[in-house]
């Protein structure tokens, strides 16, 4: 089975530019834990809910900071091609919860742990996988 089968089509993102208050509230409004940052047309990073608690409010820092400031800039990411197998193994090599699905350099979706345990086909990989991006949180 591919990513394509199983990845969310529906897109939320948010310009680089944008404040942290804008992507919390597109992250509640649109009840997601994640949002591909952009600039233009280009992926640039990925800003998580995680990432607005630990490297924003934690640091007392003022939500109005652009999100390029507190994203994750290094984008682990997959085609629409790679299959659920692999992707999973990403997601655990890398202790992700979600991957931006990329095609001819342009976004097309996202597969989260969520995607994979939906899929009956998947329940173990998603086992798996949550096992592995746990074990950061752990320690």
């Amino acid at each position: 089975m591919k990513v394509k089968d199983i990845m969310t089509s529906e897109i939320y993102s948010i310009n680089k530019q944008e404040n942290i208050a804008r992507a919390a509230q597109i992250m509640r409004e649109s009840d997601i834990g994640a949002l591909p940052v952009t600039d233009g047309e280009r992926i640039v990073g990925v800003l998580t809910d995680r990432d607005i608690a630990v490297r924003n409010v934690a640091m007392q820092h003022n939500p109005e900071i652009p999100v390029e400031e507190v994203m994750t800039a290094n984008i682990i990411n997959c085609s629409p091609e790679t299959t659920v197998e692999e992707a999973s193994d990403l997601m655990a090599k890398y202790q992700v919860r979600r991957l931006p699905v990329i095609e001819n350099g342009n976004l097309v979706g996202m597969v989260s742990l969520g995607d994979l345990a939906t899929e009956s086909r998947t329940d173990e990989e998603a086992g798996y996988t949550l096992s592995q991006v746990s074990l950061d949180e752990e320690r």
